[in-house]
């Protein structure tokens, strides 16, 4: 049976030494970073149970950070912070976060708190819920696929918006030449072609394990559902 994987976000090393030591004795599997940079990623890409996060990470205020986790995860989140005031508590909570510990704190409380809020989430047992797929900002047209941003052109983002419309649904290469340019008729079906091999290669580079775009051959392409 797989250990409950917690991503530990603190960079003072000492602070870090004794959460994973306390953790991992009683059960659990670590993961550690010493800033925020990594940490999307790093959800994308690995099982994460249970999120101890900072606030006062060096290179972004964790309130911020857990914000981003938000959007891409419910993964539980556990501030830490030297910070007492009730208002930090209270912000913490409205932004997001299941927990909050003050420091200094007893590893042993730190290890309970974790073990309650896993049965609260009924997340206990291995199978914590892991990143949306694939995130939508309209406003900014940009697609995050699994908790990391997309540098598409225009036509590829407008064909994975179209795709994301209707998971499973085969469309044609006239379909998508009909939804995304704006003179269908002076393109060529090849041109398709080379935009969904693109954004393939795009979406391989974040997860190589995964390929959201199938081919149906003779036909056209369909995001594949399930995601």
């Amino acid at each position: 049976m797989l250990k409950p994987a917690v991503l530990i976000v603190e960079d003072e090393p000492a602070i870090a030494d004794a959460i994973q030591y306390a953790l991992e004795t009683d059960g659990f599997s670590t993961i550690r970073l010493a800033s925020g940079e990594p940490v999307l990623g790093t959800l994308a890409a690995r099982r994460v149970e249970v999120v101890l996060l900072d606030i006062g990470l060096p290179d972004i205020n964790g309130l911020e950070l857990c914000k981003q986790i938000r959007q891409v995860t419910t993964v539980p989140i556990v501030f830490l912070t030297a910070r007492a005031d009730e208002i930090d508590r209270v912000v913490g909570l409205e932004i997001g976060a299941d927990d909050y510990i003050t420091k200094p704190f007893s590893p042993r409380e730190l290890t309970a708190r974790i073990k309650a809020l896993l049965r609260r989430s009924q997340w206990s047992s291995p199978g914590a819920a892991q990143p949306q797929a694939f995130v939508v900002d309209e406003s900014r047209r940009q697609i995050s696929f699994f908790g990391a941003s997309l540098e598409l052109s225009r036509y590829e983002y407008e064909i994975l918006r179209v795709f994301l419309e209707r998971p499973g649904h085969v469309f044609t290469r006239d379909e998508l030449m009909d939804r995304v340019w704006e003179q269908p008729d002076s393109s060529l079906d090849r041109t398709v072609d080379a935009h969904i091999k693109n954004l393939r290669s795009k979406l391989k580079a974040i997860r190589d394990d995964v390929d959201p775009i199938v081919t149906h051959r003779g036909t056209g392409y369909s995001l594949r559902e399930g995601l």
